[in-house]
């Protein structure tokens, strides 16, 4: 598929991040979930809606499993992992954060 694909985030997703981040800020500025989603997300949002397939497979041999590996602002580096769904969108379902 070519072009840009519509780009959804399921619930496990938001339970792992919430997991990682928590829903504050740290007492020393560590990043909350909400910082997360507002500065880091919309760029990796972008790189599934727009480069899904030139993304790598996380599981050899299923296209329609990919990550993105990338760093952040907030974050030394995350993973998001997508999955290609039926009606041809992609659905985000899970992240790895390393928070340096």
């Amino acid at each position: 598929m070519t072009g840009r694909r519509e780009v959804r985030v399921s619930e496990d997703f938001f339970r792992q991040l919430d997991a990682q981040l928590g829903p504050t800020r740290g007492v020393h500025g560590e990043p909350s979930s909400t910082d997360y989603l507002t500065i880091e997300l919309p760029a990796v949002v972008e790189r599934f809606a727009t480069d899904f397939d030139s993304l790598a497979e996380f599981v050899d041999g299923v296209p329609t499993a990919r990550m993105l590996v990338t760093t952040g602002v907030l974050v030394r580096a995350s993973v998001v992992y997508g999955l290609e769904v039926s009606d041809g969108g992609i659905e985000l379902i899970g992240i790895m954060l390393d928070l340096g």
